[in-house]
């Protein structure tokens, strides 16, 4: 008895079927072959990362980051805050620094401002925040410049009042400068895309960072928590909350 040489779905092309010992002469309502289908897996994107980082969005584990820690970051987060980590290091012998200067709009300091420096608090880090540490009366730009001076990391929120801010040269525009003169910048967009800060501003545009619509303030403020932290016994080690 002549033996069928096709798979178990049948033959690849009709004439394949005529060719067969066993098939030859009954290709009449034949059916061709057709492989077996696979359905792709889904690929995650822990901590997103579409329009902040410019990149896979992998998770990854920077090297500043306890083994304990919960906190994910992706691979783009890590490329964009080492450089600003190792400048952390260099400058951890200076003393009486605060952790994080902000950089915000006017406008923002009852709003989105004040959020964030609420949540950076909660994991213990400390804040120069100008609704904190400017004294009525005393000239605005002086204080600001001491805070930049003070602090091992600035903070820009980006927002939409901030990018109106940015265009119209005020205050804002003077703390962005000096931190862009340094590896001391993480942008941190609220409510408001990165392609427009690009418009407004291409080199603040063209440094990675973080995206309120991708995470929470919360995730973000655990993530600045660990890039600041300098030393084991410290309280910041952050924890994402759900």
């Amino acid at each position: 008895m002549a033996r069928c040489t096709a798979p178990v779905n049948g033959h690849r092309s009709a004439a394949a079927a005529e060719k067969c010992p066993a098939c030859s002469g009954r290709t009449r309502g034949y059916s061709s072959y057709s492989p077996p289908a696979y359905s792709r897996p889904a690929l995650s994107s822990p901590g997103g990362g579409g329009r902040s980082g410019g990149g896979a969005a992998t998770s990854s584990k920077p090297r500043w980051s306890r083994a304990s820690s919960s906190v994910t970051y992706t691979s783009a987060q890590v490329r964009a805050l080492t450089p600003v980590r190792e400048s952390v290091e260099r400058r951890a012998s200076l003393p009486d620094l605060r952790d994080v200067f902000l950089c915000h709009a006017w406008d923002d300091r009852k709003d989105a401002a004040k959020v964030l420096h609420a949540q950076l608090e909660v994991f213990g880090v400390s804040v120069w925040f100008s609704e904190n540490d400017v004294v009525l009366g005393s000239p605005l730009l002086r204080e600001i410049d001491k805070g930049l001076a003070r602090s091992r990391v600035g903070i820009v929120l980006v927002t939409p009042a901030f990018l109106r801010r940015i265009k119209g040269a005020g205050i804002a525009e003077k703390e962005l400068s000096a931190l862009l003169a340094r590896d001391l910048l993480v942008p941190i967009v609220h409510d408001t895309t990165y392609e427009a800060l690009r418009d407004v501003s291409p080199l603040l545009g063209s440094r990675s960072g973080m995206d309120t619509s991708e995470e929470t303030m919360a995730d973000i403020a655990a993530k600045i928590a660990e890039l600041v932290a300098l030393d084991d016994n410290s309280e910041t080690e952050a924890q994402v909350r759900c």
